[in-house]
């Protein structure tokens, strides 16, 4: 098959609103307390992502698990790209820090409460640290639990293929049957990922009362956007993620900035093109610049895929 261009598969909305404080990392902006057990940690911001396929679904198998009070993770399948944390204590604020040895550190609200939630291991092989921390009061927390994990993965691809709070679905998510209904015509996965692209770009519209009113911590439900019909750039990413990851083809929801604005986007993988990592459109004849939202929202103007086109737009921060 016919080697493609490298592509990175943009998803989106320029007009978001809200204030840069640092996404899911400790930082020397971050207030402190004279108290040495006692660390600030500042909320995620919200950024403005063939019927025979399996889905793949996270499990915890309880073959390798690590407590402390209340706390338990499992990581049985590191190899698979992810871990599942579970909290059985009273405290309501709970975050989960995962570090790769030098590398980036991803933050996350622990929501579930004696039920295991899963956390994807995006930075391949290693070492990581996976730290559990318990609110004191606004943005000040205790660290509860720690614990070294070396992964091994099975593959590079899997960590984009598994559900997790970001990309967050089950085999039986109606946007998972959507998926399947919209790529039933073509088993090429270049083709699904055109499809996608084109029912994503008709079927949604930029939700700028949400935008407005989002508040941080929020996540999508895909389904809910899905019938709704509306979104913000998270929620594009999720869907197409999501209708994505459920057809087997790797995707990564990446966070980071266009220009000075938090922003979500997806890169996606396929045999015949390796990660797709420059902005593309498809114009039915030949892949060139792309960015649903953009295209759903600006309705493909000249100004837009021009801004688009542009790849010093657009820095990448964290994929899930």
């Amino acid at each position: 098959m016919q080697k493609k261009v490298l592509i990175l598969f943009l998803v989106g909305i320029l007009f978001c609103t809200f204030t840069i404080t640092g996404c899911g990392q400790l930082g020397a902006d971050n207030e402190k307390t004279s108290n040495a057990e006692e660390i600030t940690i500042a909320d995620e911001q919200v950024p403005l992502a063939n019927t025979s396929v399996k889905v793949l679904e996270p499990s915890a198998s309880g073959e390798t698990v690590y407590k402390g009070t209340n706390v338990a993770v499992d990581a049985s399948n590191t190899s698979q790209g992810y871990v599942m944390v579970k909290y059985s204590g009273k405290n309501q604020k709970i975050k989960i820090q995962i570090t790769k040895s030098s590398g980036t550190t991803y933050t996350y609200n622990l929501n579930a409460r004696n039920a295991y939630e899963v956390f994807p291991l995006t930075e391949g092989n290693g070492s990581y640290t996976l730290k559990v921390f318990e609110n004191l009061s606004g943005t000040k927390y205790s660290q509860a639990f720690s614990k070294d994990i070396n992964v091994k993965l099975k593959n590079q691809y899997l960590p984009f293929l598994y559900p997790n709070q970001y990309v967050n679905f089950t085999a039986n998510s109606t946007t998972v049957k959507k998926g399947i209904e919209v790529t039933k015509s073509t088993t090429d996965d270049l083709k699904k990922v055109e499809l996608i692209y084109n029912y994503t770009v008709d079927a949604l519209t930029y939700d700028t009362a949400k935008a407005a009113s989002v508040q941080s911590g929020y996540l999508p439900d895909v389904d809910a956007v899905l019938a709704s019909k509306k979104g913000i750039c998270f929620d594009y990413a999720s869907v197409m993620a999501t209708m994505l990851r459920s057809q087997n083809i790797p995707c990564k929801l990446v966070v980071g900035y266009t220009g000075n604005v938090y922003h979500a986007w997806i890169n996606v993988y396929t045999p015949e093109s390796g990660w797709i990592d420059g902005m593309i459109f498809f114009d039915g004849q030949k892949w060139q610049l792309m960015d649903p939202t953009f295209a759903s929202s600006g309705k493909k103007s000249e100004s837009i895929m021009k801004y688009i086109g542009n790849a010093s737009n657009y820095t990448a921060k964290y994929a899930y």
